[in-house]
């Protein structure tokens, strides 16, 4: 009864059924023959008044990755690129400085600014036109894809809360979150996982299609993996970064691809990321690991620039001289490379890195 309560209030409960089902399902999966790639891509809950920090200290932490992330640059990936770093950027904390640093980043080649949004007590229509009004504010700077005369973006929604998620009901209220945030432009959710936040589903170490009566309340929870020769243009993509029980030490450990300032990467970590195999069904070789951070916060920028960082791209670089090929992506490659591996193209990912979703204006000016 007590390690039944103990897995309750971690709320274990949620994912470990389809844990295991993960744990059986990449068993299975077949030894890729020829060259493995590693799609390594960090989503960062960029949030610079994090704990209600003031004007300030906000401009100061935004200004200290636009001047040290840089100096990354002397890791470089199969594709002699620097690591890439994905900010998704909260629409509520809207300043120009702080776009316009981040862009300076972009344009270096140093990644790509993305949409995130902490919000409560709406409803689908209040919320579709704020966020329409924050895209446009972003697509001012710079930022945020296009096709055509729309803006196309990837999504990280806050306090983990998206279609309404958590059983209290905080901090969201829409339902229907996933058609109206596709219907606005949003191509790829990368929310999860939250574990041991209750939002979590039970959809562990998988890219998938959303599917059922999408209106629903966590409809996130449905869905069928992504695999070769199938695809859908009608909503948008879950793409889910490692959630595991690691062993440390003489103990275990969640694992759920969280960088903190108490909790750095480790070569340990690194290689649980990589070990789950998280692919798109029939294109094994291709490993997607999206991790997250809340990189903003001073100890945490602390570790991810310095010795924290360091030693999560030494490790990566190991990986290559054991002949694995490692590409640093954002989210709108990883989600390209995704939809290529769908369409049934193999080889090398570096050549869909633009496939279906171009660069932010930004990125190529």
């Amino acid at each position: 009864m007590q390690v039944l309560t103990r897995l309750r209030n971690k709320n274990l409960h949620q994912w470990l059924p389809d844990y295991a089902r993960h744990l059986v399902r990449r068993a299975r999966t077949p030894h890729p023959a020829g060259p493995r790639h590693i799609l390594f891509a960090l989503c960062d809950h960029y949030e610079p008044h994090h704990g209600q920090a003031p004007d300030d200290i906000a401009k100061a932490r935004v200004d200290v990755w636009a001047e040290r992330y840089p100096a990354l640059g002397e890791f470089r990936d199969s594709d002699g690129r620097p690591p890439r770093h994905g900010w998704f950027f909260p629409g509520e904390e809207y300043k120009p400085h702080y776009l316009d640093q981040l862009a300076k980043l972009v344009r270096g080649g140093f990644g790509e600014v993305e949409f995130h949004l902490h919000h409560d007590g709406d409803t689908s229509h209040t919320l579709a036109p704020r966020i329409a009004e924050h895209l446009q504010t972003f697509s001012k700077h710079g930022h945020l894809s296009r096709k055509g005369n729309e803006l196309r973006w990837a999504f990280i929604h806050g306090n983990w809360s998206l279609a309404n998620g958590r059983p209290d009901g905080k901090w969201c209220g829409v339902d229907d979150e996933l058609p109206m945030l596709h219907e606005l432009g949003c191509y790829v959710d990368l929310t999860f996982p939250s574990a041991p936040d209750p939002c979590q589903p039970d959809k562990v170490n998988q890219i998938y299609w959303p599917t059922g009566d999408l209106m629903q309340k966590r409809s996130y929870e449905h869905g069928e993996r992504a695999r070769v020769g199938q695809s859908f243009d009608d909503r948008l993509l879950m793409i889910t970064g490692p959630l595991a029980l690691a062993r440390k030490g003489l103990g275990m450990r969640l694992e759920n691809g969280a960088l903190t300032g108490n909790d750095p990467p480790t070569p340990a970590r690194v290689a649980t990321w990589i070990d789950q195999g998280i692919h798109i069904e029939g294109r094994p070789e291709w490993v997607f690991v999206k991790v997250h951070t809340h990189g903003a916060i001073e100890k945490t920028a602390a570790s991810l620039l310095g010795d924290g960082g360091r030693v999560m791209h030494q490790t990566l670089q190991r990986y290559m001289k054991d002949g694995w090929k490692l590409h640093y992506v954002t989210a709108r490659e990883m989600y390209n490379v995704a939809r290529a591996a769908m369409d049934g193209n193999s080889g090398d990912p570096n050549q869909y890195f633009d496939y279906l979703i171009p660069p932010p204006p930004v990125a190529v000016s």
